[in-house]
């Protein structure tokens, strides 16, 4: 047994994922590879929680259809616009492209936070799957205003889980590439599926007459549940943009533009956009509009489709962890002393699992996913500006790694202040990073021209 292990642990070294250096020109994947893993990652199970609470914050439905077209078409053009064209120049992860601007130690500040919050993203993905199984065998049901697991048997289900979707991540891109694109379009039919079943139960007519009266009425009606916030368009549009932020314009994905022959590849977002965050909530908000309008993913899919709906569910929670565990891997393999990063995405997931073992993470999934942007959105600004402006304006780019400084003070600065920033700005918390990245981006090019 002992051979066995220090075996397959040899085999997992060699894994090789370019943490530290750019990738191989060989090892450049094509679109159809980006297509299926967005499509896989952004139909998710945390779909089934987001698209359920914009009916119980209230959302009528004009306003949800037009907020989430346009929200979804600036997400897609910040990974592409944005995102994108820095990876496929740099070949880096994020992570070792801000060691050489703003240094390492400023680096392992950002990655300790970022894995923290990639932590607790893909715990509340393993909560809604472990919230589906225990509703499906009949665990008692998660109230909104939980923190703590109702029961052991919630505890149970999450440790389960959290191993077996850690155990994905360890094995790299190409894995969960793969397992996207099997599981993706089984999922996505699901959730159609679904909401196609539930309508009928909602009073919708055979031949469709009266599908909008139905769902102008009975699915967004523009009334909240009693104690939620009513939200409107520009509620639903920067939700719908801001919710990736931290992968788009926070840059967090370049860990996968890295691997694209082209900066235009961004465009396959919206393979996973527009099915996960404008149908899949549609879904969504349909099947929990039958129930009563509870938080109750197990329920909202085993009322439509048994138990086909439930372990939807559970592998759309999976297909989303996955690359999340992934990213958080490589987040905290860049701050060690090169350990492989199999080990550390081992003990990233056994963080992972245990906080999923708490609802709250999931429940207050909204406000978190708004937070989450706001704390790393100004390091994708300050690298941004690094990338594209400082050398117009005649400065010399990365600092850090040109005058071997283990922390670039203006970039330091330039985090706090716009963090500071965003606390006291008056806006709804939902609107306050688009001034702030605007906000960083000048305070950034100021400081470094100044400081040089």
């Amino acid at each position: 047994m002992a051979s066995r292990l220090a075996d397959l642990a040899s085999r997992m070294d060699q894994i090789n994922e370019f943490d530290r250096e750019p990738v191989a020109e060989s090892q450049l994947q094509g679109g159809g590879r980006f297509a299926s893993l967005f499509a896989g990652e952004h139909v998710a199970a945390t779909e089934f929680v987001i698209g359920a609470f914009f009916v119980i914050h209230g959302v009528s439905a004009r306003d949800l259809i037009w907020g989430l077209l346009l929200g979804n078409l600036l997400a897609v053009l910040s990974w592409t616009l944005v995102c994108a064209p820095i990876a496929v120049r740099t070949r880096l992860t994020l992570y070792w492209y801000l060691r050489r601007i703003a240094g390492p130690g400023f680096m392992a500040v950002y990655n300790v936070a970022n894995a923290a919050l990639y932590c607790i993203l893909a715990g509340a993905m393993i909560s809604v799957s472990a919230s589906a199984l225990g509703d499906w065998i009949g665990l008692p049901a998660t109230p909104l205003d939980a923190v703590l697991p109702s029961s052991a048997g919630w505890v149970a289900i999450a440790l389960a889980l959290g191993a077996l979707f850690t155990l994905l991540a360890i094995l790299g891109f190409e894995s969960l590439a793969r397992f996207a694109s099997i599981a993706a379009p089984w999922v996505f039919t699901v959730f159609v599926a679904g909401a196609l079943v539930t309508l009928p139960k909602l009073g919708v007519a055979g031949d469709f007459s009266n599908l909008w009266e139905v769902l102008s009425t009975k699915v967004w009606n523009g009334v909240p549940v009693e104690g939620q916030e009513r939200y409107g368009f520009w509620q639903i549009m920067f939700f719908a943009w801001f919710c990736n932020l931290a992968m788009h314009i926070g840059l967090s994905d370049m860990a996968l533009f890295r691997y694209a022959k082209k900066p235009w590849y961004g465009v396959f977002t919206a393979t996973g956009v527009y099915p996960g965050h404008f149908l899949a909530w549609l879904c969504s908000g349909i099947m929990v509009a039958a129930i009563g309008r509870e938080m109750t993913p197990g329920r909202m899919a085993q009322e439509a489709l048994g138990v086909a709906g439930v372990l939807a569910v559970v592998l759309a929670g999976w297909t989303t962890a996955n690359p999340t565990l992934y990213r958080a891997g490589l987040a905290i393999q860049a701050v060690t002393p090169n350990w492989p990063r199999w080990k550390i995405t081992m003990w990233v997931g056994a963080v992972t699992t245990l906080l999923a073992c708490f609802p709250v993470f999931f429940l207050k999934l909204l406000d978190y996913v708004a937070l989450y942007g706001l704390i790393l959105m100004p390091v994708g600004a300050l690298v941004f500006a690094e990338h594209w402006l400082i050398p117009r304006l005649g400065i010399e780019p990365d600092p850090a790694a040109r005058k071997g400084l283990a922390i670039s003070w203006p970039a330091l600065a330039v985090w706090i202040a716009t963090l500071a920033l965003a606390w006291i700005l008056p806006f709804h918390l939902f609107y306050r990073w688009l001034p702030c990245w605007f906000f960083a981006i000048f305070l950034y090019c100021g400081l470094r021209r100044w400081w040089r």
